[in-house]
């Protein structure tokens, strides 16, 4: 990616982890994170520059009774930009990782904005011109696909679709970052989850409501998973009345040993 210069495109269900990967990215090559959060209505002035009026003001007013000359240009120079995510990141002294997070909550008329730093690197301001950058940001954007993404961007990018984790690397995330959970409560965990995502769901739990349950199992001494156990946590897991009204219908056993499997 960084040999490209090609941004990246992350797409795949909430909670699997895409946001992750530009904040160890950055961690790993000891660079900064910016993060711009996407959603309806982003504009310029949100995610590029706009500009310090009062600082425009203060500076015209101490120049009111000075020779006007050369006032407009000063006033709009880089000195009165207020830089926004997409502008920091290329006005860095070092490459930094740009995090678009969830592009497909923006409309289409933002992505239009981002076709420019996606393909050159840089932005164009009307009062300044084309504003080239000093070090090319590492670009990393993530979709959940609630719609769909237009050809122009995907085009721009090189892409990865980030599926929900095998039971094997999910154990192993969840003794990372829980490592006092005992062996079979974390094996039942993985199990009873990846076995609700492959049921009818509206929101199918990510890894996030995997930590967040065993957690809760362990702060109610859980040794392992029963009905009542469930019917009293689940809501750390599902998020939607007909989900967990859906999973307290069934046994335990349902889901740690299932039929079809």
């Amino acid at each position: 990616m960084q040999e490209m210069e090609k941004p990246l495109l992350l797409e795949g269900h909430p909670g699997v982890g895409k946001t992750l990967v530009a904040a160890t990215l950055a961690k790993h090559l000891n660079t900064d994170l910016i993060r711009l959060q996407c959603y309806e209505g982003l504009d310029v002035n949100t995610t590029i520059y706009e500009w310090n009026y009062q600082k425009q003001l203060l500076h015209i007013k101490l120049f009111e009774k000075g020779d006007h000359k050369g006032l407009g240009e000063k006033i709009f120079g880089m000195d009165y930009l207020l830089k926004r995510p997409l502008l920091k990141s290329i006005t860095s002294k070092k490459s930094v990782v740009l995090l678009i997070d969830e592009i497909d909550r923006a409309d289409e008329e933002f992505e239009a904005y981002l076709l420019e730093l996606l393909s050159d690197y840089q932005i164009s301001i009307p009062e300044l011109g084309t504003i080239n950058a000093n070090s090319k940001p590492i670009v990393i954007l993530t979709s959940n696909r609630t719609r769909e993404l237009s050809d122009a961007l995907r085009r721009r990018c090189l892409y990865n679709w980030v599926g929900f984790p095998s039971k094997t690397v999910e154990l192993d995330i969840l003794n990372k970052f829980i490592p006092n959970i005992n062996e079979t409560l974390a094996s039942e965990v993985v199990t009873f989850i990846h076995n609700l995502r492959k049921s009818s769901l509206h929101k199918p739990p990510g890894i996030a409501e995997s930590l967040d349950w065993a957690k809760t199992l362990l702060l109610l001494n859980a040794k392992n998973i029963t009905d009542e156990i469930v019917k009293n946590s689940i809501g750390s897991v599902l998020k939607h009345q007909d989900d967990v009204d859906f999973v307290k219908s069934k046994s335990v056993q349902e889901f740690l040993f299932p039929l079809n499997e």
